[in-house]
């Protein structure tokens, strides 16, 4: 006996018809990303991305991944670090039956009700003092055991060090990313491997650094790269993003 064909759910030629979640992804997908980068972003597990296709599941993290896919067309944030700190903050929580938020899973994020954890300066700003910058490093470091992480850009000459290097980042992941204008980013602080110590710097030790340099978030970090080898003594940063969250026991 022929097996009877099963009826497509919607969308062209048969092809089930994605939903919004799935749609999104979709679109990181395509831009090169992986499920477990996307599942990174929301802050759940890979596996559940995957059910956004097979299970049309996701409603709940829908507009934070529009606003992930939205600061990526326009170039704004373009590394996983970058986007799930524009997505998180708008994923909605799915509730219980009794309408309580549902508990999940999380990683390191900062406790202190109100306080920002990510916040990125270009240029302009940098040049006026990247006051943006400072209320992340004060507000983890207000924090008990809080830890923060930066990402710097500046000319790939300006670094002094060869990427990927354990010299550049001792105990830390080492992430850089090459851009098209002969700019390269470079992050400090991610997460540790193993047997590398702990993620993050100390977010206290550089809220002194950063009252030291007068507030200047951007002054502090680059006076750090030059003291230890990092960077030219007279090159400037193009842009600075700064982390802070707690550690989860």
């Amino acid at each position: 006996m022929t097996p009877r064909r099963r009826r497509g759910t919607g969308g062209r030629g048969g092809r089930p018809q994605l939903n919004e979640a799935a749609r999104l992804t979709q679109q990181l997908l395509d831009a090169g990303f992986t499920k477990k980068d996307v599942g990174d972003i929301i802050g759940r597990d890979p596996s559940l991305v995957s059910q956004f296709f097979t299970k049309g599941k996701g409603a709940s993290y829908v507009e934070g991944l529009r606003q992930a896919v939205q600061e990526f067309q326009v170039g704004e944030a373009t590394t996983v670090d970058q986007l799930k700190a524009i997505a998180r903050p708008n994923v909605q929580r799915r509730t219980t039956r009794s309408g309580k938020k549902a508990r999940v899973r999380t990683k390191d994020v900062v406790a202190t009700p109100g306080q920002s954890t990510f916040a990125r300066a270009a240029k302009q700003h940098i040049a006026s003092g990247a006051s943006r910058l400072r209320p992340v490093v004060e507000g983890t470091a207000a924090a008990p055991g809080g830890r923060i992480a930066f990402t710097v850009r500046a000319k790939k000459g300006a670094f002094l060090i060869d990427s990927g290097r354990r010299k550049d980042s001792p105990g830390i992941r080492r992430g850089v990313v090459q851009r098209r204008d002969g700019t390269e980013e470079r992050a400090y602080g991610n997460s540790a491997g193993p047997g590398m110590g702990e993620a993050g710097f100390d977010a206290a030790e550089w809220k002194t650094r950063v009252d030291a340099a007068g507030g200047d978030v951007s002054a502090a970090v680059r006076g750090w790269m030059v003291e230890t080898g990092r960077l030219a003594p007279d090159a400037s940063l193009t842009h600075l993003e700064v982390r802070g969250w707690t550690p989860q026991d």
